[in-house]
């Protein structure tokens, strides 16, 4: 989303170093798997590369079916501020938000 979009950008303004943001899915929580975000210098071998805006983005190859057809939002209240996915492919999440399963 433009969201994510400024989000990014600003994140990686001060790290000339880092070429965009790498994300992921770990084995953890209570319901099978939760999201990683990373910076990465570069784009891995067997990462897809999505880019949106000026940003790029790379997938890591466990994670792309995972991820197909995910939106990247970041989103800001008054009590926290993160990056949200909106994963059509999950089935469920755990109670606490951490984890969902495909």
């Amino acid at each position: 989303t433009p969201s994510a979009v400024q989000k990014i950008k600003e994140l990686l303004k001060d790290k000339p170093e880092h070429v965009g943001v790498k994300v992921g899915v770990r084995t953890r929580g209570c319901n099978g798997l939760s999201y990683t975000l990373e910076y990465t210098k570069s784009k891995g071998d067997s990462d897809e590369e999505v880019v949106q805006d000026g940003v790029r983005v790379f997938i890591e190859k466990k994670a792309q079916l995972t991820l197909l057809g995910t939106e990247m939002d970041y989103v800001e209240d008054k009590l926290s501020s993160e990056f949200v996915f909106n994963n059509p492919n999950i089935k469920g999440i755990c109670g606490c938000g951490e984890s969902f399963n495909i």
